[in-house]
């Protein structure tokens, strides 16, 4: 079985919002019509109250009623409607008009009689059962010539009633209009909630739309600055995020695919060349099949080197490259150019390299220098100079070769884009996109630019220092 509490929060959120608002209203109103009702009591008590005790019996009429209670055949006067009167003596004796029900004689009236206290005001119940508001004070009735005073008490009682009536009625008027208030109260409440939640609504039913026919190209219409507003941004932001995602996933598998042809198409060619000699027994002259292997060799060098770069960049941006350390560039970038002497033996490479600690992952940091120094290196003329330098975090490799025309130079980092002049040479067109991602995770920047008198120099910058960082204290 499931309590309340679990069941409230089964309903929708616009009906939990609607019983919320009605309760609030309920409890309010209810607080508001009981202040009402207790304040309303205790003014018409207290202006009962004040009656009765402005209301006094002249002495005539006690002195009539007590000769009338003695037997005397006096006449009564007639009273006020409503307002009862009877006397008390010092023996409790009570004497009343016989058409009058009598009051209980409590023991404050009697302390009135004997004049241990002047008044006193109670409630009690007359002899036909009907509720009176009892007010009693000492007096004294005059009896025969040379006789003194009679020292008597007599109360004053109005029916409660006329107390009673208004409230009821009250009572009623505040609960009709209360019910009026809590359901007007509901219903605002859930025409509010539908208004307000319509947003929730929409963004619900793009929500649905996109997981149903993945269109990624669904907005929310924004209007105003609230949180509905602020969630549909972004959730706009969300879903052209993802759409930009998985169009640059697209245009990788479209870009890795035309690259990876080209390559496998020649090797397949080659392969079906060598086969072919096999299977008819033609030999391919020594000199012809040594430049088939040649080329067998380099098309799956290109391949596994397509291969990592695409490995390479299946990393999303967002991931943590690895555990950054601090490590040396200029120790990295001597590595670096021994393997480019190794590749461009007939070019002159020179290097004033001042030392410099930045921290960055150290295997990504010397893929990233290396490809740099090949591209120098494979751009460079026969003969050709190539000049590196590092110097106050600022490491740049300068070439003499063709150079990169202006209108170029803003797409050298995009992925697969290679310059119309160099797409006989071998590369995958993904180099400098990986190394422009791994200076940025190290918080550096590069820039490529037309070098004076020809060639193009790369500038990488990376944050850092002269000196390594002092060892931190051990225990």
């Amino acid at each position: 079985m499931r309590g309340p509490l679990q069941r409230i929060r089964a309903l929708p959120l616009r009906s939990r919002l609607a019983l919320l608002v009605a309760t609030a209203v309920a409890v309010a109103v209810a607080a508001a019509a009981a202040s009402c009702w207790f304040v309303t009591r205790a003014q018409l008590e207290h202006q009962l109250d004040t009656t009765l005790r402005s209301t006094t019996a002249d002495e005539r009429y006690l002195s009539s009623l007590y000769a009338y209670c003695l037997g005397t055949g006096q006449q009564l006067p007639r009273t006020d409607s409503g307002l009862t009167v009877q006397l008390i003596d010092a023996q409790g004796t009570v004497c009343i008009d016989p058409d009058t029900p009598a009051l209980p004689v409590t023991r404050s009236d009697l302390a009135v009689v004997n004049r241990e206290q002047p008044t006193t005001l109670h409630t009690a119940t007359d002899a036909d059962g009907v509720r009176m508001r009892v007010f009693t004070k000492s007096a004294e009735v005059k009896r025969g010539l040379g006789q003194p005073p009679l020292e008597i008490a007599f109360s004053v009682a109005r029916p409660l009633s006329e107390v009673d009536k208004p409230l009821t009625t009250l009572a009623w008027v505040l609960l009709l209009v209360s019910g009026i208030g809590v359901i007007g109260a509901g219903a605002a409440g859930l025409w509010v909630a539908r208004s307000g939640l319509r947003p929730v609504d929409e963004l619900t039913e793009a929500v649905e739309h996109v997981a149903r026919t993945e269109d990624l190209t669904v907005r929310i219409p924004v209007e105003g600055e609230d949180e509905i507003a602020r969630l549909s941004r972004s959730f706009n932001s969300m879903t052209a995020s993802l759409a930009t995602s998985r169009d640059r996933q697209a245009q990788l598998i479209a870009d890795a695919g035309h690259e990876l042809r080209t390559p496998l198409t020649s090797l397949r060619t080659n392969v079906e060349l060598l086969a072919r000699s096999d299977e008819t027994g033609r030999a391919i002259p020594p000199d012809d099949r040594k430049a088939l292997m040649t080329s067998v060799k380099a098309q799956m060098t290109e391949l596994a080197s397509l291969i990592g770069d695409l490995q390479e960049l299946a990393r999303p941006d967002a991931t943590d490259p690895g555990p950054l350390q601090v490590v040396a560039l200029h120790d990295i970038t001597r590595t670096a150019l021994d393997r480019a002497r190794l590749r461009g033996p007939e070019l002159t490479i020179t290097a004033e390299l001042a030392p410099w600690y930045v921290r960055a992952e150290p295997a990504a940091l010397q893929r990233a220098v290396v490809n740099v120094l090949d591209n120098a290196v494979k751009f460079s003329p026969p003969g050709g100079t190539v000049e590196v330098n590092l110097h106050r975090g600022e490491l740049t490799v300068r070439d003499h070769g063709p150079g990169i025309p202006a209108d170029e130079l803003p797409h050298v980092f995009e992925r697969f884009w290679r310059s119309p002049s160099a797409r006989q040479l071998p590369g995958s067109g993904l180099g400098l996109s990986i190394v422009a991602r791994t200076v940025q995770q190290a918080g550096g920047e590069i820039d490529l630019r037309p070098a004076p008198g020809g060639g193009t120099e790369a500038a990488i910058r990376l944050p850092g220092a002269p000196q390594p960082p002092p060892d931190p204290p051990q225990g």
